[in-house]
Parts: C-alpha cells; sequence; structure tokens
C-alpha cells in the first residue's frame, strides 16, 4: 500500500501533462465556435471551418529557390550580374526593329577580355622593342613568347606547313582569346562565355570561312568543285558530293560542341558537389566529398581550359592545312629532297 502511494502521484502528473493542453485547446475551439452566429445547412458547415485556425506551417509558404535553378542560373547567359552578397547589376536591355541585342553578362565578359589582352600584349610589345638583342626575355614576357612559338611551330606550321605564316594571326588570336575566356569563368563573380553555345559557334564560324578561303586560293573553283566528288568515278557523285558537303559543316559543328560542352560541363560538375552538401544537410559529407573534390574539378577545369584552348586551335590549323593541302606535295619535297 505504501509503494501505491509513492507511485500515484508520479502517474498523475503525467496523465495531467497529457490531458492538460487536450483540455484547453478543445475548450478554445469550443469558444470560438460558440462565438460564431449560429446557422444552419451548408453555411453552419462554412463558418465552422472558417473558425479553425490554419497553422503558419499549412499556409502556402514562397517555393524555395532548388538546387537545379541555382546552377543553370549560373551557367545560363542573362542579364544580372550577381555580386552576392553585395548585391546584383541589372544590364540594360536593348531591342532594335524587333532583334533583341541586349547587353548579357556573357557579352561584358568578351570585352573584359578583349580589354586584358590588348592591355597585356600591348605591354608585352612595349618591353620587346626596348629589348636588345643580347637580353632575354623575362617574367610575363617570357611566358608569352614561349606560348607564342608553341602555337607558331607546333600548331601551326606543323599542321598547315607552307604558307602558315598568313594564318597564324587568326590562330594566335583564337588561342588567347578562348583561354582567357576560360579561365575568366574560375574567377569568383566571373562568368564563361565559352560556355554560351552562340560564342562557340561565332568562332567556329570563323574557322569555316577562313578553311574555305585557304581551300578556294589553293585550288581554284574547279579545284574546290572536284574536291565535292571525293575523286570518284561520276556514277558515284550523287552519292559522294552530298555527304562531302555535309563534310564541311561537320567541322564547325565539332568545334562548338566540344568547346561548349566541356567549359559548361566543368562548372556543373564542381556547382553539384558542392550543393550534395546543402541537400543532405550534413558537415561529414562536406568535410570528406564536397570540398576536396570540388578542388580537384576545379584544378582539373584549370588544365581543361589550357587544353580545349589548344584543341580548338590545333584542329583550326589541321582543317585548314587539309583544304589548303596539294595532292602529290609530300612526294614532291621528297623528290626534291632527294635530289
Amino acid at each position: 500500500m505504501k509503494r501505491l502511494s509513492v507511485i500515484q502521484p508520479k502517474a498523475l502528473l503525467k496523465v495531467l501533462a497529457i490531458l492538460l493542453p487536450l483540455l484547453f485547446s478543445s475548450y478554445g475551439f469550443a469558444t470560438a465556435f460558440a462565438e460564431q452566429p449560429q446557422t444552419s445547412g451548408v453555411s453552419a458547415t462554412v463558418a465552422a471551418a472558417s473558425a479553425v485556425e490554419v497553422p503558419p506551417s499549412a499556409q502556402a509558404a514562397p517555393e524555395e529557390e532548388k538546387a537545379g535553378d541555382v546552377i543553370m542560373h549560373h551557367i545560363l547567359d542573362n542579364n544580372v550580374f550577381a555580386f552576392e552578397p553585395f548585391g546584383n547589376i541589372t544590364l540594360p536591355k536593348i531591342v532594335v526593329g524587333g532583334f533583341d541585342i541586349s547587353i548579357t553578362k556573357h557579352v561584358v565578359m568578351l570585352w573584359v577580355v578583349s580589354a586584358i589582352l590588348l592591355v597585356i600584349f600591348s605591354m608585352v610589345g612595349g618591353k620587346y622593342k626596348k629589348m636588345t638583342a643580347r637580353q632575354a626575355p623575362k617574367g610575363l614576357v617570357n611566358a608569352m613568347e614561349a606560348l607564342v612559338e608553341f602555337i607558331r611551330i607546333d600548331v601551326a606550321k606543323a599542321n598547315i606547313g607552307q604558307g602558315y605564316e598568313k594564318y597564324l594571326t587568326y590562330l594566335l588570336t583564337v588561342f588567347f582569346f578562348i583561354l582567357l575566356c576560360n579561365l575568366m569563368g574560375l574567377v569568383p563573380y566571373g562568368a564563361t562565355a565559352t560556355g554560351n553555345i552562340n560564342v562557340t559557334l561565332t568562332l567556329a564560324t570563323f574557322t569555316f570561312f577562313l578553311t574555305q578561303i585557304a581551300a578556294l586560293k589553293a585550288h581554284g573553283i574547279k579545284g574546290y568543285l572536284a574536291h565535292l566528288t571525293g575523286g570518284t568515278h561520276p556514277a558515284l557523285w550523287i552519292i559522294m558530293i552530298p555527304i562531302e558537303f555535309i563534310g564541311l559543316f561537320t567541322k564547325p559543328i565539332a568545334l562548338t560542341i566540344r568547346l561548349f560542352a566541356n567549359m559548361t560541363a566543368g562548372h556543373i560538375v564542381i556547382l553539384s558537389l558542392i550543393f550534395i552538401s546543402f541537400i543532405l544537410k550534413s558537415y561529414i559529407v562536406a568535410v570528406v566529398m564536397s570540398v576536396p573534390f570540388s578542388i580537384f574539378i576545379y584544378l582539373l577545369e584549370l588544365f581543361v581550359a589550357f587544353l580545349q584552348a589548344f584543341i580548338f586551335t590545333m584542329l583550326s590549323a589541321l582543317f585548314i592545312g587539309l583544304a589548303s593541302m596539294h595532292e602529290g606535295h609530300d612526294e614532291h619535297e621528297a623528290g626534291v629532297a632527294s635530289h
């Protein structure tokens, strides 16, 4: 009996702790219901339903921005330059004759890259003019000279051959322009202009027209049209001409897609790895996976930035070389060398 008297007060407190909130909530609901005017039928049902207070969690909350939306906002071109947490800059929208020629963040990055290249090579050219024949280039001048010589010898001369000097200016411009566009996308608050398919398509179009001009200069109109037959019997021209004609456009399309896809994919991977830790809400995932893997992909993107600039330039030189190559040119040079 003594044991029961000890247990009962504790059990009673537990029961009261459970029942009191229910009693008070029931009393509040009953009071609210009693204060409503008494109606009948459907009106009474509606009045009772309106008396029930909707909890804040059940109210329509604004949709949270998803990780995919943030990633695509960072990747795609738009007229807002985000400088979080300092604010945003909205770029002007310009429409002329029904054509949208608005200034976007990728357009701004193209201007910035062009300005940086002009400043860098103006400085390098000025220092070269002051150098004597016995002085060796140093610092930035030495780095630019090494890159220029690499493009001149290992890309232009190796793929185009004789007369490569005519196309060297374009190849050097394309290489440094793409390289700096790729690198600017890895700078905080920057954007990758080469991740825009319009930019890569424009660059590939320049290569396409230069390739056709090189072919016309090397072979003339008659030789250029004869190339479309693939050197086959006239009976096969109905097959070969469409194939060769389509082949003219597959090269610039390949240049367009390769550069665009590689520069876009790297940024998507980095942002996706970062967002994994936020989605899972885990510090362990952030420390073990998100941060280390993001740093690794970021360093890999530095290598890809140089690699894609080199590949675009090398393929452009290769296409120009193939278009201007004469049949039997190698055999003729070998014969001259033997004599």
